[in-house]
């Protein structure tokens, strides 16, 4: 049967309101003059409902032990699910920043690595032309010699050490040992030299001028202080520390 305000008016049970649907609890609550909220749900309107009959004597105040026990029993839970919901909601939220963030910093180690690589080949492409400007020819390439004032640096290079970025030192005492040995010429050590170097003593190498580039001298100590490593300058103060000891002995 459809609701008939009036008739509940006339004889209002609990049972009845409990039938009601949101809409037809509203007409009810409107009828008494009852204030609520439009958002409220339908248990709630209906408690506010239920107190106004029993203020009003309507109604016997044991209804409320019985009837209004339950809805608020279910606002508890409700509450409980919103608040699980919400947490559940932040928990994805938080997900999402910290995939946002892990997207970012993967993004910025490639754009790093990205820029490092460009950085390195703009190194090599300078050294290419610091040794095309020199006139250097690699062993590697035997269909071409370069013979420098009857020196075929090609054929020597290949017994140059390996450069070791990890002791600088022993790498230049090394290879001045075996230029000695080999007999070749110091005006060639530079450009024997440079074929093997790596890493900082690359970069550094590209920067210096031609004629400085030339000079086996200057390339090492150039190199030694861009590794901090000057042994001339600790020669030179061990040698003072001891002509001070002898003057004084």
């Amino acid at each position: 049967m459809p609701f008939n305000l009036d008739e509940f008016v006339a004889s209002p049970s609990v049972e009845e309101l409990d039938s009601l649907k949101k809409s037809e609890i509203v007409k009810v609550a409107k009828h008494y003059g009852i204030e609520f909220q439009p958002l409220m749900r339908k248990d709630e309107i209906k408690r506010y409902v239920l107190e106004y009959l029993v203020d009003e004597s309507i109604l016997p105040s044991t209804v409320l032990e019985t009837a209004i026990t339950v809805p608020t029993d279910n606002t508890f839970e409700l509450k409980r699910l919103e608040i699980e919901m919400n947490k559940e909601i932040r928990l994805k939220e938080m997900e999402r920043e910290r995939e946002k963030e892990e997207r970012e910093m993967q993004m910025q180690k490639e754009r790093e690595e990205r820029e490092e690589r460009e950085r390195r080949e703009a190194r090599e492409h300078e050294f290419r032309l610091k040794q095309l400007e020199l006139g250097v020819i690699k062993a590697s390439d035997p269909k071409i010699g370069l013979d420098t004032g009857g020196f075929d640096v090609s054929k020597h290079v290949k017994f140059v050490p390996k450069f070791q970025e990890d002791n600088v030192e022993k790498f230049f005492n090394h290879f001045e040992k075996l230029g000695e040995q080999l007999k070749w010429p110091r005006d060639k050590w530079s450009i024997l030299i440079q074929s093997n170097f790596t890493g900082k003593a690359q970069e550094v190498y590209s920067t210096l001028s031609i004629e400085d580039s030339m000079d086996y001298d200057k390339v090492k100590k150039a190199i030694l202080q861009a590794y901090e490593l000057v042994p001339e300058a600790y020669r030179q103060n061990l040698e003072s520390i001891v002509r001070r000891i002898h003057k004084h002995t």
